[in-house]
């Protein structure tokens, strides 16, 4: 064996391999920043029809270049509740449609080009002042990586096809029998799990047959392989996550594993049908890339009808748990904080999870308020509440802020202040609704009673805010802008009508109808409704892009 030929070839398909996948990085960051409206969107889009669900995820993927970045936010939405099981399969089902695009990149016949695109790219986004500009360079930028990546690989890998130890390595791996078809399904999957991109192993795969040194067949093989493998990062994902998450992320990996076992008895017949139905003169790179694109598209084709029973094995195989677990902002994957486009839309679901909670508690508060005996439960759970209310912004500052130090765009970078300004006063809200319990606490314990009129006061401005408070979650919700004009109406009616109850209970106390005690919490309590309106309307602002 020529060792110096063979650490050559190591340099070059290192090196090559190296800048293929800082490219692809580039060109997903720069296709985010882009894009990255359209795919909050995309996403805000998933409901239960599997259709819109997997065209929503053959997008996504199809956009950010990287199936495992979406199951990493899918499982991560799942474990936040944010995506039902079924949601999430038929993301996940399109992913693998998605993802076919990177080899259709590489067999493109401008790998030549790679070098000159870099360097242009590279010069009009060193010195562009434009941010639009910027980025859309460095989308050619991450393209012109990779293609001069493959170049690099090809140079190496080009000696493999005289070399006589490797051409008897490869016809044990020869996928004319089972034995041999096993074979390549399993360096496929394993080199994608150490690899965790199945793009970078379908370049490597691509390459190898451009070269010659691997047959049409052995490449299809390896490449059904390599959607197995892929199926690892979303695995990893799901670690340390609830049953439901644990469970989409097994749907992706039984998937890949029930279309490469429906394949594997007709392999031949399908690369027969493939040489008869693809022109000879089409090059074995965009054969490869059509074998990839016709087998996801078929399995697709082939299960997506049956998402209901599919979901429904996937929840026997993994049963839930006995008790009831609860959904949570996720620690995700450090590679979602690579794609702020996705990343950015999860926090904005955190944040409507908030807001949803807050009106739970404002509802707890509602009855403890209206109840003349303690109920020891219900306060209990709005204290609990309040303290995860301090964890869920303490983890939404934390993801925010890792996910702040990739490439931001203007848009991106202004909607993440937003959203650590919603978390900041949604959090506030919650400190407030938690002082007006322990006011009423205080006075169960020392036995006081407000007069019927103060009470019913109290109640109705306590409704008054509960409905302001619903109207901006709803507007954050639907994001709906325009609403701020009516919710500022609504705030001023709020202020007057604590004027008005402040006026109303001083008469009271001038009357000696009740006593300064009890006025002192009423008035703490009156102050506590103000500045739980008043944080309301920040958000409302925030929202609106006025603050």
């Amino acid at each position: 064996m020529d060792y110096k030929l063979l650490s050559e070839i190591v340099i070059y398909v290192i090196g090559g391999l190296g800048i293929f996948l800082l490219g692809m990085k580039h060109l997903s960051e720069g296709m985010q920043a882009v894009a990255g409206e359209r795919l909050r969107r995309m996403i805000s889009a998933v409901t239960d029809n599997r259709i819109v669900a997997c065209g929503v995820g053959a997008s996504v993927t199809g956009i950010v270049q990287s199936s495992s970045v979406t199951t990493v936010m899918v499982v991560g939405m799942v474990n936040a509740g944010l995506m039902t099981l079924r949601q999430a399969t038929g993301v996940i089902m399109g992913t693998n449609i998605g993802t076919t695009i990177t080899a259709w990149l590489v067999a493109m016949h401008i790998a030549d080009y790679g070098l000159p695109i870099l360097g242009i790219a590279a010069l009009v986004y060193l010195f562009s002042k434009n941010e639009k500009v910027q980025y859309t360079a460095l989308v050619f930028l991450g393209l012109g990586m990779v293609f001069f990546g493959l170049e690099l690989m090809k140079t190496g890998l080009k000696p493999l096809r005289s070399m006589p130890e490797f051409i008897s390595l490869m016809a044990t791996f020869a996928p004319t029998h089972l034995i041999g078809l096993l074979k390549c399904v399993f360096i496929g999957a394993f080199t994608t799990a150490i690899v965790q991109s199945s793009s970078a192993t379908v370049a490597i795969t691509i390459t190898l047959a451009s070269t010659g040194a691997i047959t049409f067949e052995t490449a299809a093989a390896l490449v059904l392989g390599e959607n197995i493998g892929t199926s690892i990062t979303a695995f990893l994902a799901s670690l340390g996550t609830n049953s439901t998450a644990k469970r989409a992320a097994f749907a992706h990996i039984l998937f890949n594993v029930i279309g490469v076992t429906i394949m594997i008895p007709i392999f031949q017949h399908f690369v027969l049908f493939l040489n008869w139905a693809l022109p000879e003169h089409l090059s074995i790179a965009s054969k490869i890339a059509f074998a990839h694109t016709f087998f996801n598209s078929m399995i697709v084709l082939l299960l997506l009808p049956l998402l209901v029973p599919f979901t429904r094995l996937v929840e026997l195989i993994i049963p839930a748990k006995k008790v009831k677990e609860k959904s949570h902002l996720t620690y995700l994957d450090i590679r979602l904080y690579d794609s702020p486009g996705l990343a950015i839309q999860q926090s904005h679901r955190e944040i409507i999870l908030m807001g949803e909670n807050i009106q739970k508690m404002m509802n707890w508060l509602r009855s403890s308020m209206d109840e003349s005996a303690p109920n020891k439960p219900l306060e209990d759970k709005l204290f609990h509440r309040e303290r995860i209310f301090d964890i869920i912004q303490k983890e939404i500052v934390e993801f925010i802020d890792k996910m702040m130090t990739g490439t931001l765009s203007r848009d991106i970078t202004t909607e993440t202040r937003r959203q650590l300004r919603m978390a900041d006063e949604y959090e506030s809200i919650s400190d407030y609704i938690v002082t007006i319990l322990k006011l009423r606490c205080r006075m169960r314990n020392s036995d006081l009673k407000f007069t019927e009129s103060g009470k019913e006061e109290i109640i109705g401005l306590h409704d008054y805010v509960n409905e302001y408070l619903n109207l901006i979650a709803f507007s954050l919700k639907s994001r709906n802008e325009d609403a701020l004009s009516k919710i500022q109406n609504l705030g001023d009616q709020i202020t007057h009508r604590v004027k008005e109850i402040r006026t109303n209970h001083l008469e009271r106390l001038e009357k000696k109808e009740t006593s300064a005690l009890i006025s002192l919490i009423y008035m703490d309590m009156l102050s506590s409704y103000r500045r739980i309106k008043d944080h309301a309307l920040n958000i409302a602002e925030v929202m609106a892009g006025e603050k």
